[in-house]
């Protein structure tokens, strides 16, 4: 057995599993959260594998505890407590390496790194590119390095699969010596993901990844769409932080900065104002007032024009992304759907495709509505695109680049 711990840590919780990279299981899993509040709360779950086999698991039991979690290394020992208590005992399946999350790796970070004191200092540095994420990371990383100091740990950043962006890709058409002084370029994000999937859509279909033509669309409340070729990202939605490109949950995507411009002098909105409401207050929740799509679609089937408005805006953005990016790559080879809403809502992903039929795309609404829990096709058999379903695993994409650094 070769476990991998995968962190990926926020300001106020993180998440964990600890993963079996043998048969790549998940033995358990858990949440510490409210960190630094009254009470804190922590959930361990441990996993057993599922009956029907096939490698999957299910949550076996879990544990609950309520106590004050006053900052992340509190919050770590509340976790080793928690695999004492409830298993499985760390001493019995020591983690031999542990995986961090870190979203921002600016230009620096084009491959998962083990982490140095050097690289703490990087990705502290890099925070002003990420401040609401970076900082938080950095906090799980010296909490993690404290509880499990004897084994290797490493940072596997969401913005290096985008590293690979050529420049006419990544560079804004803004004065050149600005932008190289402040580091403002397209860095892209929901790089494990797409990279995980994109891996597992070329296994799915039995061709090398290095052949195929792909479009990936992360669909959750933070959404991107990437365009890979040869498993190489070549063009991607977000830019120099999240909020370019799609309609999200909260954040308005694409916009004309000029928007910023007339609500500052017009509407008085201050630099902080403008940023809480094209990144918390905008979307689906300030097209609908809600960001959660199944809210949205049952107010639709109410005949709310609202929330009809907000899912024909939102589909519209995915369907320009995905002509663009057809027109990028010259075609393609298989376009995917993952996360909560891609994975889970029929109605968008026939939507993004229904006028791309000259590309050679055609959905099969039997396979797109029936449910269903793996990878699994949706398009038809005469389709000259696949289209897939592929559930995404973030963490075991992060234990697979863990292991491999630390094997070399």
């Amino acid at each position: 057995m070769t476990p991998v711990l995968v962190v990926n840590s926020g300001s106020s919780s993180f998440k964990y599993q600890l993963i079996d990279m043998d048969a790549e299981v998940t033995l358990a899993s858990g949440l510490v959260e409210r960190i630094g509040e009254e009470t804190g709360r922590a959930t361990h779950n441990v996993t057993a594998p599922s009956p029907d086999g096939g490698g999957a698991t299910f949550t076996d039991a879990t544990y609950t505890r309520e106590l004050p979690i006053p900052d992340h290394t509190a919050g770590f020992g509340v976790m080793l407590e928690a695999f004492a208590e409830d298993g499985p005992s760390l001493d019995d399946h020591p983690p031999v390496a542990v995986g961090h999350r870190v979203v921002h790796g600016g230009a620096r970070f084009f491959e998962p790194t083990l982490i140095t004191p050097l690289v703490e200092i990087n990705i502290d540095e890099l925070s002003v590119l990420a401040p609401l994420h970076n900082p938080a990371n950095l906090a799980g990383i010296v909490a993690a390095r404290k509880a499990f100091g004897d084994v290797p740990h490493v940072a596997v950043f969401d913005t290096a699969f985008h590293q690979t962006l050529a420049p006419e890709a990544f560079t804004y058409a803004i004065d050149a010596e600005v932008a190289a002084s402040h580091r403002i370029r397209r860095y892209g994000f929901h790089g494990t993901s797409h990279k995980y999937v994109s891996e597992a859509a070329a296994a799915f279909v039995g061709r090398p990844l290095t052949e195929l033509r792909q479009i990936v669309f992360h669909l959750g409340n933070g959404a991107s769409v990437t365009a890979i070729d040869g498993g190489r990202s070549v063009d991607t939605s977000m830019g120099f932080t999240p909020l370019e490109g799609l309609v999200m949950g909260t954040r308005s995507g694409d916009l004309d900065p000029a928007v910023l411009f007339h609500l500052a002098r017009r509407g008085g909105l201050s630099i902080d104002e403008l940023d809480d409401l094209l990144n918390k207050r905008s979307g689906m929740l300030g097209l609908a007032g809600s960001s959660d799509l199944r809210d949205i679609r049952a107010a639709m089937e109410a005949g709310d024009e609202r929330a009809l408005l907000a899912f024909q805006v939102y589909v519209h953005r995915l369907r320009a992304y995905a002509g663009a990016y057809l027109a990028q790559l010259g075609g393609a080879d298989v376009i995917s759907f993952t996360a909560g809403v891609g994975e889970n809502a029929p109605r968008v992903r026939s939507g993004a495709l229904e006028t791309l039929g000259f590309a050679g795309i055609e959905i099969d609404e039997e396979r797109n509505l029936a449910p269903g829990r793996g990878i699994r096709k949706i398009s038809t058999d005469a389709s000259r695109v696949t289209v897939l379903v592929v559930p995404t695993d973030e963490e075991l994409e992060i234990a697979r680049q863990t292991l491999a650094v630390t094997r070399v």
